[in-house]
């Protein structure tokens, strides 16, 4: 698997930008089908930057009322990726 295909998208809510600036751990969505070791040598490689751990969750979709009738959001993997000390990654905000 390709590592643009194995992460999706940095995340970008209150409880990842407490992380890290805390613990320096950065919030990804990525591909379901990725395991922690592809999912840690990915970010070396986009980002240069040392990991030291890799935590990943699956998150159910859920059902949601539209003006068109019922929707499902589809299942997606979050993944917490904790860098070495004095490491960081510029995402841009």
């Amino acid at each position: 698997m390709d590592i643009y295909q194995i992460i999706r998208k940095p995340l970008h809510t209150e409880k990842s930008v407490t992380d890290r600036d805390k613990q320096d751990a950065y919030h990804f969505e990525v591909d379901r089908k990725a395991n922690k070791i592809q999912i840690k040598e990915a970010i070396e490689k986009l980002f240069k930057v040392e990991v030291l751990k890799v935590r990943t969750m699956n998150k159910r979709g859920k059902p949601r009322r539209t003006k068109y009738g019922p929707l499902k959001i589809h299942t997606w993997k979050k993944a917490v990726v904790t860098l070495a000390e004095g490491n960081t990654i510029d995402l841009g905000y």
